[in-house]
């Protein structure tokens, strides 16, 4: 899995202290180191897990304290990691001092040594960490009192292991952490291979040093009776001299220590950020029930989040809402009230628009008659009798009688009358109206005639 981030933390050290590593650079770049003392909460920024972990996944790693941790080395084979975990899980009750079914492990293949020979040169050599089940289950409590929730539980003490030069023969002294009240891990090298890890430590009391002492010499026993110690050891104490395990372990051996230099903590723990990034999420000591629990707290967190922003977009857009209906209710009453105001003048201008379009049309007609009038009192032949005119606006109906022999004055009046114009403007429409018709009169030698003609201008809609 591509991690973008990388946290270590170091609860046992007072304040506790949390590395954060750049995941992405291949040396683990340190982008920033966090301290918290007992009672304040670590920076929730640094190693809780939000939305952003979705993109950028983020690796919580916890040292965890070496005081209940059984440390084992066991030589096998040469093989995959599948196979070397089968081996290893079939010799765990000979490795476990506790029962295996209350313990939690996990393994770290160390690399070869370059002045491993003979048949520890085809051999691999497997570090077992063994841990009681009850001890890692209260821890992670701790933790997660402490707000943080591990993915991953390692011992820094394989990575200062791992990290040492080893130049021939003897026995490395790790200190733990400063004070006596800790322990010290116990490294022996013979023939360039790790032979055993073994934790020591010191009880307060007059004969501290006297079972400092016994506990360096049961080791060298043991090693003797399994047949890897074939000298005497030359010992090496990584820390500085002024680290109190130094004067008691010279006291204890009285030979010469020599001290070799520590690698600083930010490096050690860029070292575990690196290894437990690469590492196989099987190989671990967290408890997979645990992991369950945590990955289901992070996707409900994220539900949790997702709907209260969810409802805050729907306030905020709800009160927008709210906030714009009363603006525009207002600026809609507004304008009810202006028009409120202004309609009864505005249906008075449009009863008066109406009313003078009504005299302007009555005018407009009364002229219209008066013109039909004129034509037909200019145009008329003597002789014609006009018996009724009418004129409704968009036309006038001409009707008559006339002796036999003037039918022809009656077409002529006809067409004098279309082409009658009131100044320069005809009065009547030339392109339509039917011709005269005529019929019998009612004396002997008459006749009837009668024609419509159309208006010019027609009357205004």
């Amino acid at each position: 899995m591509p991690w973008h981030f990388c946290n270590v933390l170091d609860a046992n050290a007072e304040p506790r202290r949390v590395w954060q590593f750049d995941a992405r650079s291949e040396a683990f770049n340190l982008k920033g180191e966090f301290a918290s003392r007992n009672g304040d909460g670590l920076p929730p920024n640094v190693v809780g897990k939000s939305w952003g972990a979705l993109l950028k996944k983020k690796l919580n790693v916890a040292w965890l304290p070496a005081e209940n941790v059984f440390l084992r080395v066991a030589q096998f084979p040469a093989s995959s990691p599948e196979e070397t975990r089968a081996m290893v899980e079939l010799q765990l009750e000979k490795l476990s001092p506790i029962p295996v079914t209350q313990a939690l492990w996990t393994m770290h293949v160390l690399p070869k040594a370059g002045t491993a020979s003979g048949e520890a040169a085809n051999l691999q050599t497997i570090v077992v960490i063994i841990v009681a089940r009850s001890v890692v289950e209260d821890y992670l409590g701790k933790l997660e009192g402490q707000g943080y929730k591990a993915d991953r539980l390692e011992l820094p003490m394989l990575d200062q292991l791992q990290s040492t030069q080893i130049i021939g023969d003897g026995a490395w002294v790790y200190p733990v952490a400063g004070g006596l009240s800790k322990q010290s891990l116990v490294a022996w090298w013979y023939g360039g291979v790790l032979q055993n890890l073994a934790l020591v430590a010191i009880e307060e009391g007059p004969d501290k040093i006297a079972s400092l002492r016994d506990q360096l010499v049961q080791m060298a026993w043991a090693g003797e009776l399994e047949g890897w110690l074939t000298s005497a050891p030359h010992w090496h104490f990584v820390g500085n001299a002024n680290d109190p395990w130094y004067s008691a372990l010279r006291e204890a051996l009285e030979q010469p220590i020599d001290i070799v230099a520590p690698i600083p903590e930010a490096t050690l723990a860029a070292l575990t950020a690196k290894r437990a990034a690469t590492s196989d999420a099987t190989n671990n000591l967290l408890p997979s029930e645990f992991s369950t629990r945590y990955h289901q707290q992070f996707v409900d967190r994220l539900w949790g989040r997702g709907l209260l922003a969810a409802l805050g977009v729907y306030l905020v857009c709800l009160a927008i809402y709210f906030v714009a209906l009363t603006v525009f209710s207002k600026l809609t009453g507004n304008v009810e009230e202006a028009a409120a105001k202004t309609s009864g003048s505005y249906t008075n201008s449009i009863q008066l628009r109406q009313m003078v379009n009504v005299l302007q049309d009555r005018d407009r007609l009364k002229f219209a008659a008066l013109d039909c009038w004129e034509a037909v009192a200019e145009t008329m032949p003597t002789g014609l009798t006009l018996d009724s005119m009418n004129f409704d606006g968009r036309a006038v109906s001409l009707r008559g009688s006339a002796p036999l022999e003037q039918a022809v004055d009656v077409n002529t009046f006809y067409a004098d009358l279309r082409k009658w114009k009131k100044g320069t403007q005809p009065v009547f429409d030339s392109s339509s109206g039917d011709v005269p018709r005529t019929g019998p009169g009612v004396g002997p030698g008459t006749m009837t005639w009668s024609f419509e003609l159309e208006l010019k201008v027609q009357e205004k809609k």
